[in-house]
């Protein structure tokens, strides 16, 4: 390896998530802030999370609806 080339490495850079869970992780940054973790990702939580700005789930369950009748 070469000198002086490679970054700091830090064992214990703080980790906070927009969920408000923190936690300790190894990195070459001083602290990192995330938007989604293991306690708030629903891949792991197993609740469904959809966000659905322009109303296309709704829309879909409409058409379900309807088709189901037929």
């Amino acid at each position: 390896m070469k000198k002086n080339i490679h970054p700091k490495y830090n064992n214990n850079t703080p980790v906070t998530c927009a969920c408000g869970a923190s936690f300790t992780v190894g990195s070459t940054m001083d602290k990192m802030n995330i938007e989604i973790c293991s306690q708030c990702h629903p891949f792991y939580t197993g609740n469904d999370k959809i966000l659905d700005t322009a109303g296309r789930v709704d829309r879909f369950k409409k058409r379900a609806a309807v088709a189901k009748k037929k």
